[in-house]
């Protein structure tokens, strides 16, 4: 099962603070055990919201706002993405994580939607056409 891990913003990331050298350290070596035990498929930090953009959608209207966002708590400010046999499994190599900031943070597990999950809408059609989006994905 794919999990999305998301580190939870905080004021510190928002304001663009930069981790010490001991956690960028520690998150390194984190990093290096997920990539040996075949978990970790990706991961990054994220810029803060004042440098993001956000589309906002109503039929076909579009508006782009700018950030920085509001509700701290409820941005995200990096993420990795984990292959992993199922949720407890994931929740304990979360576990694991040093601080991913200074002070209070938190981390968000959530499961990927997969294929099997759309079996009652999932045309012939539709289902090539994401096979070919994968494939391309692939030969990257």
């Amino acid at each position: 099962m794919r999990v999305m891990v998301l580190v939870k913003a905080t004021a510190d990331s928002e304001a663009g603070i930069m981790p010490s050298v001991e956690l960028f350290e520690a998150m390194g070596r984190f990093n290096e055990e997920l990539v040996a035990a075949g978990i970790m498929l990706s991961g990054d930090g994220l810029k803060p919201s004042a440098e993001g953009k956000r589309i906002a959608f109503d039929g076909p209207t579009r508006t782009v706002i700018d950030g920085p966002f509001a509700e701290t708590r409820e941005l995200v400010a990096g993420y990795w993405i984990w292959e992993v046999k199922d949720m407890a499994e994931a929740v304990e190599w979360a576990r694991r994580c040093p601080n991913p900031m200074p002070g209070p943070s938190e981390l968000e597990i959530r499961p990927f939607y997969e294929m099997a999950d759309f079996a009652e809408v999932l045309t012939p059609d539709v289902a090539a056409i994401h096979d070919r989006v994968r494939d391309d994905l692939a030969g990257r």
